[in-house]
């Protein structure tokens, strides 16, 4: 016989049921995870992306308002690092989608009294801590789109309310459809897998992070309510691209070898942090990114 729910797990149910949520960027590779995870929690989900709103807009903010979601989760955002330190346009780009959107998003979230969840990435600091960073440690970019990121996070915080700064690196997972989406580093070694030799730079470690991974921390967040501020979402460890790239052919059965070579044979405009993995001190730890890895290439 069913046991019917004890009468907290009712309130809760019903409690869920009735918040709404707005994902932006809902066609991106988190942005369609964040979509899948929140309608399969219950909550009512309405998925935007650049065709339903730009949101450096000057009407954006209204559009939100009207809406009047319960919870704002940007999953937007420009990450194309080279070209914002090379191209004026794409950097003032990526301060207009990093910076002043994530503000004004803070904004409308705080007069709804809404949660807002707002996306940044390891490549806010420095990058001179092999031990990585905490999510207390002061950001001290060194690229013009760390920059617009860490920005974000100063205007994010200074607007206040209800929000969470999560903080991501690497990421990767089911492609996402829109126009600005771009292929992930394994996507990328997967399409290599037949080569017989590829160079991958042997610096800069991060934490990749699995996108079911990090929606599902952000579930937990938005449920449980922890203290607002920052957080790290990343998969557990570290490594850097040439390591990262060997695990992803063993796991693909591949025989290309791989030979590291340094990243200033790649002439790239932007410098990267050499050591930006994401440590997180404030919630249960996140599956390693071995077992995430693993666990994307078999579903494919």
């Amino acid at each position: 016989m069913l046991c019917k729910p004890r009468y907290n797990e009712q309130v809760i149910n019903i409690y869920i049921m009735s918040q709404s949520v707005l994902v932006l960027g809902a066609k991106g590779t988190l942005g369609q995870e964040l979509v899948n995870t929140f309608t399969t929690a219950g909550y009512t989900v309405t998925a935007w992306d650049r065709e339903n709103l730009d949101i450096t807009a000057p009407e954006a903010k209204a559009a939100i308002l009207s809406l009047s979601p319960n919870v704002i989760l940007n999953a937007t955002g420009y990450n194309a690092v080279d070209k914002a330190e090379s191209d004026p346009a794409a950097k003032e780009l990526a301060f207009a989608l990093n910076t002043h959107a994530p503000e004004m998003l803070a904004e409308a979230a705080k007069e709804l009294g809404a949660v807002f969840v707002n996306y940044s990435t390891d490549f806010v600091f420095k990058g001179d801590r092999k031990e990585g960073y905490l999510e207390i440690d002061e950001p001290n970019p060194v690229s013009a789109y760390g920059q617009s990121k860490a920005e974000g996070e100063k205007r994010v915080q200074a607007v206040g309310g209800k929000y969470y700064i999560i903080r991501l690196s690497r990421l990767f997972g089911k492609p996402g459809i829109s126009e600005m989406s771009k292929k992930s580093f394994v996507d990328i070694m997967k399409d290599k897998q037949n080569l017989e030799t590829a160079d991958l730079v042997n610096e800069e470690s991060g934490s990749p992070t699995y996108a079911p991974d990090l929606a599902q921390f952000t579930l937990s967040l938005i449920k449980d309510l922890p203290a607002f501020g920052i957080y790290h979402g990343a998969n557990s460890g570290q490594c850097n691209w040439y390591e990262w790239a060997l695990e992803i052919f063993r796991l693909l059965n591949s025989s290309v070898k791989v030979n590291p070579i340094s990243g200033v044979a790649m002439n790239r405009p932007a410098e990267r942090p050499q050591f930006s993995a994401l440590v997180n001190t404030k919630r249960p730890a996140q599956r390693s990114w071995q077992e995430a890895l693993q666990e994307y290439l078999l579903s494919q």
